[in-house]
Order: structure tokens, then C-alpha cells, then sequence
């Protein structure tokens, strides 16, 4: 069955939307620094008060800005993914089999990234108001959410050709919807402990419904240039 050019156009696309999208911010952010140096000029101390908050000089800013970016980039990636046709045709041995690959693959990433960058900072207390380092940590925790959605969802859809994964995973499809927008979420320090349980409990969920169809998930280490697409 060869494989339609339609997705690949698509991830272009959004790609292309999102680096717009990062670009544009990062230069409202140097206009709003080259502003607060002309009002230094001009104001004197009072100038220098602006300069001092201009983005530029707040490299969490920065920060925040790209993940801003490359959160929006994997929600879209995910969204895209759940409109594609699912597959018809009879799956074949070798189809169940790279179908429980895939899903070993997209769940035990989605796991990862959820602990390593969501549940232990958040434990840990990081995501605390007045907490030091509190933005950079939400950021990351942001991209994670958004990175652990998509992952979910390439699993679901790489289960349809396994009849019995499918069937699996067909109690938990509300659960994983329910995950949409909780990267946005997560950057703005809007969460609690029932979003953190939550979240926590839907990625379990899956993690049994593959192990109950033969397709057990080990966790794996994602990296922040893993989460930015990198």
C-alpha cells in the first residue's frame, strides 16, 4: 500500500507555521529591547528601569517564547495526525507487528517525557510560585504535555492494525483526548493535582492495555531537543 504524500505536506506546513510564528515573536522581543535602549537615552534612570525589563536581558523570556512555538508546533502535529484516514484494509502478520513497534515506541516516549519533564518537577515543587527557575520548568513541562499528546496519538493510530491492541485501547480514546491543550496548559502554571493525576492515570491506562495485548512499554529518556522537534 504506498503511502499518501498528503501527511509529510502537511508536517511541512506546520512546521513552516510554527518557525513563523517563533520568529515573529523573538522580533516583537528584540523591537521591545531596541525600545527600552531608546528610552534609556532618553529618560535617563527611569530609562534604564525599562531597559533592564526589556525581553532581550531575560533569557527565560526567550525561552518561554520558543516553547510557546514549539508547543503550538506539536498540538497542530497531533491534531493533523487524528484527521488521517484510518487504515482499512486487513492487516497482515508483519503490519500487527510493526503496529505493537510503533505503539511500544510512541507510548514508552510519551511516558518518558510525561515523569521525567510533568510529574517529578511538579512533585519535586518546581511549578511553585516565587519558586527560582519556576518559568523555565513550566516551559519544559509545557512542551512535554504537547510532546506526550502527539505521542499518544501516533500510538492509537499505529494500533489500528492490530485488531486486539485496537480493541485494547478503544476505553482510553476519551482519556487521551482529554490531554489536548494540556501543554498550553502546563506553560501557563494552570495545573493541580488532579491534572497531574489525571494525566498520570491515562498513561498508565495505555501502558496496561498494551502489556494486556503483548505490546509492553518501558519508559524511555527524552531530551529538550526531542521535545522542541530537535
Amino acid at each position: 500500500m504506498s503511502i499518501p504524500s498528503t501527511p509529510t505536506t502537511n508536517r511541512f506546513r506546520r512546521g513552516m507555521t510554527a518557525f513563523a510564528l517563533c520568529t515573529a515573536l523573538l522580533a516583537g522581543a528584540a523591537g521591545c529591547s531596541d525600545a527600552g535602549t531608546t528610552g534609556a537615552g532618553a529618560r535617563g534612570q527611569g530609562g534604564a528601569v525599562a531597559l533592564s525589563l526589556a525581553p532581550a536581558a531575560r533569557p527565560d523570556l526567550v525561552e518561554a517564547v520558543r516553547a510557546q512555538a514549539a508547543t503550538a508546533a506539536w498540538e497542530a502535529e497531533a491534531e493533523a495526525l487524528a484527521a488521517e484516514a484510518a487504515p482499512t484494509a486487513t492487516a497482515t502478520t508483519e503490519q500487527r507487528r510493526l503496529a505493537k513497534t510503533r505503539f511500544v515506541a510512541n507510548v514508552g516516549l510519551a511516558a518518558g517525557a510525561t515523569y521525567q519533564w510533568i510529574v517529578k518537577p511538579y512533585k519535586a515543587g518546581k511549578f511553585k510560585k516565587g519558586t527560582k527557575g519556576r518559568w523555565l520548568a513550566l516551559g519544559k513541562a509545557g512542551l512535554a504535555g504537547a510532546f506526550a499528546y502527539n505521542q499518544l496519538k501516533r500510538a492509537v493510530r499505529n494500533a489500528e492494525a492490530d485488531p486486539l491492541l485496537s480493541k485494547a485501547l478503544a476505553p482510553l480514546t476519551a482519556g487521551i483526548e482529554s490531554l489536548k491543550g494540556l501543554g498550553t496548559k502546563l506553560r501557563k502554571g494552570q495545573v493541580g493535582d488532579a491534572d497531574i493525576s489525571s494525566l498520570e492515570g491515562v498513561i498508565n491506562g495505555v501502558k496496561d492495555a498494551g502489556k494486556s495485548a503483548g505490546a509492553e512499554v518501558v519508559d524511555k529518556d527524552v531530551t529538550v531537543g526531542q521535545l522542541t522537534g530537535g
